[in-house]
Order: structure tokens, then sequence, then C-alpha cells
């Protein structure tokens, strides 16, 4: 009986791929369907980010990248932070920033990590497995902390996944849209933040 309904389910499959479904709109592009932005795609990212409770810095150089995190480290007592990213940490080193950096993720106080690009229009961070920020660090670290600079925001996901892919590019092996903070609402309907992911998220742009 088992035999049977596999084969059936198979057969239905194969008949399907024979006949495969036409695009109900074709030369339809998603992006026309979006009303245009009606400021810059860094104030759009910062206002959408901090509406999804995400943490919005902005700095104007690599040295105040670095006062501000020394100075949250010591204000929230972080000891243990998690960085993969080599050429980060050498960065954030030569500017004034050097803790003692944690080799456990699950039990580090903080994750260091940069990115691919921003999302403008979601308020998203785009993640690759490229540029060392790992396929768990944005998903295990109970604070996740990226580092960007302003070439970096694209105003669409289309636009940012593009860009990742443009030819002559060495291809991540994964891709990752992480926008805002862990959330669930299964609980009673009750929104939790932090049960499947980082409970605080903070963005820290640079201006070049």
């Amino acid at each position: 009986m088992a035999g049977t309904a596999r084969e059936n389910i198979l057969k239905r499959i194969k008949q399907a791929l024979k006949q495969p479904v036409p695009v109900p709109f074709p030369g339809t592009s998603l992006d026309s369907h979006f009303v245009p932005m009606a400021q810059e795609p860094v104030l759009e990212f910062a206002e959408r980010f901090t509406a999804l409770q995400g943490k919005f810095c902005y700095c104007s150089s690599v040295s105040e990248l670095a006062e501000q995190l020394n100075a949250l480290a010591t204000k929230r007592e972080w000891k243990k932070i998690y960085c993969r990213d080599t050429q980060l940490k050498e960065l954030l080193q030569s500017n004034g920033y050097a803790p003692d950096y944690h080799s456990g993720l699950a039990s580090c106080d903080a994750a260091i990590t940069g990115c691919e690009y921003l999302v403008a229009r979601t308020g998203s961070i785009l993640l690759g497995s490229g540029n060392e920020s790992g396929r768990t660090v944005s998903v295990y670290a109970p604070i996740h902390i990226c580092i960007a600079y302003a070439h970096q925001v694209k105003a669409d996901i289309a636009d940012g996944i593009d860009a990742l892919f443009e030819p002559g590019k060495k291809y991540p092996s994964m891709v990752t849209l992480a926008t805002g903070p862990s959330r669930t609402a299964d609980i009673e309907k009750t929104l939790v933040v932090g049960v499947h992911g980082p409970k605080e998220v903070y963005c820290f742009l640079i201006e070049e």
C-alpha cells in the first residue's frame, strides 16, 4: 500500500514538471511595486533598523567607532567579546579598541561581525559566509554588533544580491538576511524578543 501511494505521488510530480505553470505577470519586476524612498538610503536604513528595535550608531571615523565600542563595553560590562574577522580586529586594535577576545561563541557577552551589505528598505543586514561573519555568529550570540560602511548601504534586497553576485567576485556558500533582534509571537500571541537569536542587535555605520 505504501509503495503504491509513493508511486502515485511521484507520477503526479512528473506530470506537473511536464506542464509548468506560466508566470502570471511576465516581464514584471518586483521593484516596480515599491514606493520610492523619500530620503537617502542611509537615513532610510537607520529609521527602519531602529523601528525594528535595532540600535543604530553613526560614526564619522573608525577612531570614533573604537571610542563608542569602548564606552559601550564599559557601560554594559562586556568582558567576553567574540570576533572571527582578523582584519576587523586589527582595524579596531589600531584605533584603540583591543579587548581580550573570547573563543567561545555560546558563552560570549557579545559578538562583532562585518557584513556584506545593509538593506535600507527593510532595515536588514545582509551577511555572507565569505566575510568571516560565519554561519552562526548572528544567530547564537546574545548580542550581535555589526560594523559597516556607508557605501555598503543598498536601497533594496535585489540591489544587495546583485552586488553580492557581481562577475569576478567569490560567491559565498551562504547568504543570510538578519532583520532586527530575534522575535516570536508563538507563545500566547505575545511578542518575545531574543528567543531564537540575539536579544540585541547594534549597527555601527562608519562614514568614509
